[in-house]
């Protein structure tokens, strides 16, 4: 079954916007584990907008389940990701003033540079995965970065579902077939949603786990979160 991990950066920003605690990240991080996720994301940027690294090193403690760190490879964020020790980090290729991780790595022109980053992380017990578009080019190597999993972007998924969800869903079955097939695990993330998120799973059986932040912070506004954690984990039941 698809691992749910939960990205907790939404509830970081509106504590953020007022200062103080309220909400407070490390109880949500205990909440969605009690709740049934099996693990929780993070992603600190460096001008530490939502999740900070304080929180980052105050929630590894209370995690029971999974902890996933992403995150663009600064030496910053590898210090933290190497001090911490998470069960897995997600390389992403954002700028330091991105919004949101908007694009996958090129990992032909970044191969030595994954390599090396790569190499550091598994020399420190923690398990690695890159994010990634479903250009076959950049999954077919992949796997010379020497990462143990790939995470799939799938914000063009979610734009094209409502149209198309066979045509948007293509592309990214091929993707992680090829990736399967080169001895690397798959997980997915970015704009899943209770709307689309039961096709993706369906057409991607083996998918190891997804990550999902935004679209179920949301939904945790009408839902509770309690409720919110259950009904995204029904999606993933084959």
């Amino acid at each position: 079954m698809t691992k749910l991990s939960v990205n907790i950066n939404k509830i970081a920003t509106i504590r953020n916007a007022r200062g103080g605690n309220q909400p407070n990240v490390v109880k949500s991080a205990i909440d969605v584990q009690t709740f049934g996720a099996e693990g929780v994301t993070v992603h600190p940027r460096p001008d530490e907008r939502h999740i900070t690294y304080k929180d980052v090193v105050d929630i590894k403690p209370i995690i029971k389940t999974e902890f996933n760190i992403e995150g663009y490879p600064s030496r910053k964020f590898i210090d933290l990701v190497k001090s911490v020790k998470p069960h897995q980090v997600t390389l992403v290729p954002d700028p330091p003033e991105a919004i949101t991780s908007n694009a996958g790595w090129d990992t032909i022109k970044h191969q030595a540079f994954l390599q090396d980053i790569i190499g550091e992380f598994s020399e420190a017990g923690i398990r690695t995965s890159i994010f990634i578009d479903t250009n076959l080019d950049n999954i077919a190597n992949a796997v010379k970065t020497n990462t143990d999993r790939v995470e799939l972007y799938t914000e063009p998924y979610a734009a094209m579902y409502t149209q198309d969800r066979e045509k948007a869903v293509a592309p990214f079955v091929a993707a992680a077939e090829m990736a399967k097939k080169a001895g690397l695990k798959v997980n997915a993330g970015h704009d899943l949603s209770l709307e689309n998120l039961k096709f993706f799973s369906e057409n991607i059986p083996f998918l190891a786990e997804v990550s999902i932040g935004h679209a179920l912070i949301c939904d945790a506004l009408y839902y509770g979160l309690e409720k919110t954690v259950q009904l995204y984990k029904e999606q993933l039941v084959k």
